[in-house]
């Protein structure tokens, strides 16, 4: 498989706090800390003759409803425009149900996820990359969160479909990796990356478009 993102392309990446990873909102260039950073790093250094521009917008603790809100100043306004929309939401969503009593249905999560992707379809043209929410068992209690997360990482893989997005499975490729090392190698919170749980995402990606 060759690279298919083209040349001068303009790539978003958006989400939550795994995505937010740390950026430096004082400036439209921070892309944090985190898988963001090493993916676009990595594909600048294998491809620079492509001159393909990045740029973060994650948010931390934002769920698919804060992006709804958001949508049009941090992605549709943006200059230059994306060609390219990568997203990844939605532990949030599932999150708030057990800490806070404050559960977002699966109805909603559905329709407002799609309501970003029509607007990146109908005002932008961009082509989407879609990366799955995820849990690791660690601690115990986030075992419990599956029932609430996997129907949202279902709605995900059929908004895909639905699209026509490139799909990343972080929940499968963690799992996988959650057999090699043990979960809190990966996230200490279940959720939240390590460096290696960064890297495995930024690599996932620059797999899913062809770039490694």
């Amino acid at each position: 498989m060759s690279v298919i993102i083209e040349d001068n392309a303009v790539v978003l990446l958006q989400g939550d706090s795994i995505t937010d990873a740390g950026r430096d909102r004082s400036g439209p260039y921070g892309m944090g800390e985190g898988y963001a950073l090493m993916a676009s790093s990595w594909f600048t250094a294998l491809y620079p003759e492509k001159n393909v521009q990045f740029f973060n917008r994650g948010i931390g603790g934002n769920r698919a409803c804060d992006l709804v809100a958001r949508w049009q100043e941090d992605c549709i306004d943006l200059d230059p425009k994306p060609t390219w929309v990568s997203i990844m939401i939605g532990i949030n969503d599932t999150w708030r149900a057990f800490d806070s009593n404050d559960p977002t249905s699966l109805d909603d999560y559905e329709r407002d996820y799609r309501s970003i992707l029509e607007d990146v379809r109908d005002k932008l043209g961009a082509r989407l990359i879609l990366i799955e929410p995820f849990v690791l068992p660690w601690p115990e209690d986030r075992i419990a969160w599956r029932k609430d997360l996997d129907p949202r990482i279902d709605a995900v893989r059929a908004l895909a479909r639905e699209f026509g997005a490139i799909l990343v499975p972080m929940d499968g490729i963690f799992a996988v990796a959650a057999t090699r090392r043990e979960p809190v190698f990966w996230a200490m919170d279940g959720v939240h990356p390590l460096a290696g749980g960064h890297a495995l995402i930024a690599q996932s990606w620059l797999k899913a478009v062809g770039a490694i």
